[in-house]
């Protein structure tokens, strides 16, 4: 037989979760009802951007170059991830993990240098 009791904090954490996160959904909507503030208008249910009203459709495409810086700080933020774990373990590592990193980096340098040589980073 399966002694189940040990699975009891488990079952008391997530009752414990469920409930918080069901008075933090449910409680403000109860109180903006109760208090009266929960009355829609036609210039509240209106979207809007950046604190005016939306001029285009929504749906419209946007420049390559959004894409394009965001693949960019995409590939150096997580490249630039990798250098902690080596940077707190370097010392242990010796020197063929730092000069793998030293090309590591030198391959990211090119990189950099490539993409603002093509212009990637140019914004007009």
């Amino acid at each position: 037989m399966v002694d189940l009791s040990q699975y009891l904090p488990i079952l008391l954490f997530l009752g414990v979760a469920l409930i918080l996160s069901s008075v933090f959904v449910f409680l403000p909507m109860i109180v903006s009802r109760a208090t009266g503030s929960h009355q829609p208008t036609a210039e509240k249910l209106t979207e809007y951007e950046c604190g005016f009203p939306a001029f285009e459709d929504s749906r419209s495409q946007f420049d390559v170059r959004f894409y394009l810086v965001a693949i960019l700080f995409i590939i150096f933020d997580l490249e630039a991830a990798f250098l902690y774990p080596w940077a707190v373990s370097v010392f242990t590592l010796g020197w063929t993990a730092w000069f793998s990193m030293m090309i590591f980096i030198a391959e990211l340098a090119l990189g950099l240098v490539y993409a603002w040589k093509k212009g990637a980073l140019e914004w007009e």
